[in-house]
């Protein structure tokens, strides 16, 4: 497979403006943007209920069967269509950018201002309210990374305040395998696991509710085209292989991982569920938005495999991130989700093409529908820090909200809110949409 670099063109150009009127400049979804994503429901000139590929433009979704059989697309853009009408997107992963570009700029072309046959496409329209959303893809693996460095230190001073980072951090990107079948979309409800918790005066564990249940703010990675077991994916060919992005939400159970994760690491304590946002925001959406990679004075260079002047100058990517919460109660006197977080995708030590080469550099297989987490991206300041076990000093420092009620850990009934949105002077901005979930009490553990 061929290096490649998503390229900045005409679908970028930041004074073009759709004929669908929500997608204006302050919407995430604008013409630059148009994401995939896959719902259920009446779509379109759609009959029925099937789950079917979409692309999102302002507050509407585009149903891509109903453009594959509309005549309005030839050559890679109509195969491109064909392969996300289904109700999963793995086979149009599967094709790799050719196709997929092909389709952004058939897309563009059919929603600009003033492009003929609006009347076909709009019928192709249908408001996401009348809609359910879907994840969008059969997930085959799933693997959460650990490439925010600051959070890394900040919850290794938690435990070794003289020496927060274990001295592989900067060699290697850590990560490990999580649970494929828990991943659900925003708006599905994360349910409080019971757990094994031992307090340190304690004889013995118990299994209880965690006390400590935890949010991480996170980027997703979708992975397309895969490689064969034993064939390494080489660092300026790992972008080749990656098909959109989302937001991610790992949640953690510290008490149950604090006592299980000797000596293997993470278990049930992020096994019982992941949330991510529905839309699979492309690799050229982004382009605008990508930066150098930089290693402060005095950190080693990557290992040659992990390294090149390719990779250095681009390989960085720029994306603000926000954690918010709206707990029962603010929800109940009606008041909006409180932002107690604001980080961004530069503080990623490790890169998303120094995640899969790393990956990979064993043999391991990848596939087309892969997940992968970044791990959480803190920030090097106060209010930059992507989960309450930071923000909350291990739970020593609750944080206040504006109602007046304070927080260490989420409380049953508390929602969780990520966002994120690129921008920078002389681009459209475009954002990811939210990933959502409201905490449920823990379901009683059966006694017979």
């Amino acid at each position: 497979m061929t290096a490649q670099t998503p390229a900045i063109d005409f679908t970028h150009d930041p004074e073009l403006r759709s004929w669908v009127a929500s997608a204006g400049v302050r919407s995430d979804f604008p013409l630059q943007n148009l994401p995939f994503g896959v719902v259920a429901g009446t779509t379109g000139v759609a009959q029925h209920d099937a789950p079917r590929g979409v692309v999102r433009i302002g507050d509407a979704v585009l149903d891509l069967r109903g453009l594959a059989a509309s005549g309005l697309l030839i050559g890679d853009a109509q195969s491109a269509a064909e392969a996300a009408a289904h109700g999963a997107l793995n086979d149009l992963f599967a094709l790799g950018s050719g196709p997929r570009v092909a389709l952004r700029r058939a897309l563009h072309y059919l929603l600009i201002e003033g492009a003929p046959r609006q009347d076909t496409v709009a019928r192709l329209l249908t408001p996401l309210s009348e809609v359910d959303v879907l994840l969008p893809a059969r997930i085959g693996d799933y693997t959460d990374f650990y490439v925010g460095i600051h959070h890394a230190r900040n919850i290794g001073a938690l435990f070794r305040p003289s020496d927060p980072l274990l001295p592989n951090y900067k060699w290697v990107p850590i990560g490990y395998h999580g649970r494929a079948s828990s991943v659900r979309v925003s708006g599905t409800p994360i349910t409080r696991p019971n757990g094994q918790l031992k307090a340190t005066d304690a004889p013995v564990p118990v299994l209880e509710p965690t006390r400590r249940m935890d949010f991480e703010l996170e980027l997703g990675v979708w992975i397309g085209p895969g490689n064969r077991l034993g064939e390494p994916v080489g660092l300026d060919h790992a972008e080749s292989h990656i098909v959109g992005y989302c937001l991610l939400n790992d949640w953690s159970a510290r008490d149950v991982q604090a006592w299980e994760y000797q000596p293997l690491g993470p278990f049930l304590a992020k096994s019982f569920g992941t949330t991510i946002s529905p839309w699979v925001i492309t690799p050229e959406a982004l382009a605008p938005f990508r930066i150098p990679v930089d290693r402060a004075e005095g950190d080693p260079a990557p290992l040659p495999y992990l390294d090149s002047p390719r990779h250095r100058s681009h390989g960085g990517l720029r994306v603000e991130l926000h954690a918010l919460i709206r707990t029962a109660q603010m929800r109940k006197d009606g008041d909006t989700p409180h932002l107690i977080s604001r980080s961004s995708s530069r503080h990623m030590y490790w890169s998303v093409a120094q995640m899969i080469t790393h990956h990979t550099s064993n043999g391991c297989e990848l596939r087309p529908g892969d997940l992968l987490g970044s791990g959480t991206i803190s920030g090097p300041t106060a209010g930059s820090e992507g989960s309450l076990m930071e923000l909350s000093h291990g739970g020593s420092a609750p944080i206040t909200l504006p109602n007046g009620e304070t927080r260490t850990f989420l409380e049953d009934g508390d929602e969780v809110i990520l966002t994120a949105r690129a921008h920078r002077a002389g681009a459209a901005a475009i954002g990811f949409g939210e990933c959502v979930a409201v905490v449920r009490p823990a379901i009683a553990y059966p006694t017979t």
